[in-house]
């Protein structure tokens, strides 16, 4: 395996960050790595790099403990942290040498990556001139330039606008072609462009890790429909295939069926054995973000 994590967990104080997390991913993975802000991607992220070291547990990439030996892992992965530090003051080529001296390799990839993530117009520039979306392209690169077997990507399309997010997308699709990627983002639509998997956090807890198209039950419908009097919630249990229902607002509800059925005939049929009007029925696409939302407010 190229990642391994086993029962990993990460405390702060008294706070815990990880609570014993365990997957594994594949060479040639590329893996989406989601969860709301304070979930703890960063932390696994971070340990997974060696910049923290984990509570309990242990985590390894290639074969190599990522606490007994940080170096031979160093050596295998690139990592694009979110908050991407550059010397700014550095030009761009300069910066990606002084990367090359850093893993003690030679120069001869700086060329080959510029061209990779579309820096070649602005190689000579500084870093500190460069836009945000530029930047990231910088620190992809950094990432890129020692030929890791596994790459972390910490928000890599942070600050890209959409021809640029198109461009990075299509790279990190041709990379994970022969690489292990592990990629974090808040982007939905990035997830489902660029990933083979899924794996979901929240609260330091794993909560999923599935096949982005087994994810989505494809059986699985969301109903929103809006009554013109009061329903009381019990009234529902008449519904065949219901399997949740919320209320948003008011007169207003989302209901949930399991079943291939299109259920809003259904929705009709009860409306009117209950003196109903049905104002609005409206189905809706169960994709990746409404699946992330509902998985993640638990």
């Amino acid at each position: 395996m190229s990642i391994e994590v086993q029962r990993l967990s990460k405390f702060y104080g008294s706070q815990k960050a990880l609570n014993h997390i365990s997957f594994s991913i594949g060479m040639g993975e590329v893996v989406g790595f989601l969860g709301p802000n304070g979930a703890g991607k960063s932390t696994l992220m971070r340990i997974l790099t060696t910049y923290l070291a984990p509570s309990e547990g242990r985590a390894f990439l290639n074969g190599f403990d990522v606490e007994s030996e940080p170096m031979s892992v160093k050596r295998s992965v690139g990592y694009l942290p979110e908050n991407n530090p550059l010397y700014e003051d550095l030009y761009v080529k300069e910066y990606l040498a002084f990367q090359c001296r850093m893993h003690k390799i030679g120069f001869d990839a700086i060329p080959d990556v510029i061209e990779r993530v579309g820096l070649g117009d602005h190689q000579t520039k500084k870093i500190s001139q460069l836009s945000k979306g530029y930047k990231q392209r910088v620190g992809l690169a950094a990432a890129l330039l020692h030929d890791p077997e596994v790459l972390v990507l910490d928000e890599p399309t942070t600050g890209l606008d959409p021809n640029q997010l198109a461009e990075i997308r299509e790279l990190i699709r041709e990379i994970g072609k022969n690489k292990t990627i592990l990629l974090s983002t808040h982007i939905m639509q990035e997830v489902e462009a660029m990933c083979d998997r899924v794996i979901i956090i929240n609260k330091g807890s794993l909560v999923t890790d599935k096949k982005l198209d087994d994810l989505v039950e494809r059986e699985e419908q969301q109903i929103e429909v809006e009554f013109d009097l009061a329903v009381e919630e019990q009234l529902f249990k008449e519904l065949p295939h219901l399997i949740r229902t919320e209320n948003l607002i008011d007169n207003t509800w989302n209901l949930v069926f399991k079943t291939e059925k299109d259920m809003r005939s259904e929705l009709f049929d009860f409306a009117n054995r209950n003196g109903l009007k049905a104002l609005q029925i409206n189905k809706k696409t169960q994709n990746l973000e409404s699946m992330f939302r509902e998985m993640t407010r638990k």
